[in-house]
């Protein structure tokens, strides 16, 4: 769990907004990561005008570590001009336990860390899931087509711990918390083998990012989502927080799920936000959507979110 200085409120709690609403890549084939500097202040002024001030930077749209020093900096001048805090840098689908890639993601990772120091973010986010498949790929949402699955295997989890330690131990070198997203068929999968991991990691600096939304919509049977959170929030340090629409028969012969807003899905956000203050979650917070106009859903959301944390949380 994240400390803070200083009482958070309703108010001033960090909400971030992610960039799934932003094309990784215009349609004249450029990445936002090459992006012009006009290009880059474009998406912030969006994110402004929506009223967030905060960002996650998400790996699949820009690396920072992968800029070069001058383009970090005009990256961070940009959102700072806009009044946008880089809050987070998340690093995903490059899992440390990758076959054939393991040890370059790790070195990838390190990277990633440094840059987020540079950048003044205040936590590095990553996770153990791997690129799609090539179903995923296809699918309408990838996350009803099978995609890759950690091994159970005592040896490969193992590596997995140290690996992950290893850059636990640096994000605390440089000041930053650590947050490992869960995401299905990793060690990071369900409830207990997501404790079990962070426990096994062993650092205070190195917590969850209890996105059970991960894991609310798949189509296949589920833990109990109320389960699951009091299991993982008393580790939680960053929270991804989006809900689905979920249905499923009462003989188990099938599942379905669909994306909507945090207040009309399956998980009960107003409980599971109580709970975890209760308990003492002090972390960001980031606004996640799939389909439609994801920002417009992500500024819906962070204003329902606001009604649900205490007036004064004391830290």
């Amino acid at each position: 769990m994240t400390a803070t200085s200083h009482p958070l409120t309703s108010q001033n709690w960090p909400i971030a907004v992610c960039m799934h609403g932003f094309a990784p890549v215009a349609a004249d084939g450029t990445r936002l990561h090459d992006a012009t500097a006009e290009t880059w202040d474009g998406v912030f002024g969006q994110i402004e005008r929506l009223g967030f001030t905060a960002v996650e930077i998400a790996d699949s749209h820009i690396r920072p570590s992968e800029l070069d020093p001058a383009r970090r900096a005009e990256l961070k001048q940009i959102a700072t001009a806009h009044g946008v805090e880089l809050i987070s840098v998340h690093v995903q689908r490059q899992s440390v336990i990758e076959p054939g890639k393991g040890e370059q993601n790790l070195a990838y990772a390190h990277r990633a860390i440094d840059a987020a120091a540079e950048l003044g973010m205040s936590v590095f986010s990553t996770g153990l899931h791997q690129p799609f498949s090539e179903a995923q790929r296809k699918a309408l949402w990838f996350w009803t087509a099978p995609g890759p699955v950690d091994p159970d295997d005592a040896e490969t989890r193992a590596l997995a711990v140290r690996r992950l330690r290893e850059l636990g131990e640096h994000a605390a070198s440089v000041g930053l918390p650590m947050a490992l997203e869960m995401y299905e068929d990793t060690y990071l999968g369900t409830a207990d083998s997501a404790v079990r991991l962070i426990e096994e990691i062993g650092l205070d600096n190195v917590g969850l990012n209890p996105d059970i939304g991960n894991l609310v919509r798949l189509h296949r049977p589920i833990e109990d989502w109320r389960e699951m959170h009091e299991k993982t929030l008393p580790y939680a340090n960053y929270w991804h927080v989006k809900n689905y629409i979920r249905d499923e028969a009462g003989d188990g012969s099938w599942q379905t799920a669909v994306p909507t807003s945090m207040e009309l899905g399956l998980i009960n956000y107003r409980a599971m936000v109580a709970r975890a203050v209760e308990i003492g979650f002090r972390g960001p917070f980031l606004m996640e959507q799939y389909g439609g106009d994801s920002l417009g859903v992500c500024a819906t959301n962070r204003d329902y979110l606001r009604t649900l944390l205490p007036d004064v949380a004391e830290a």
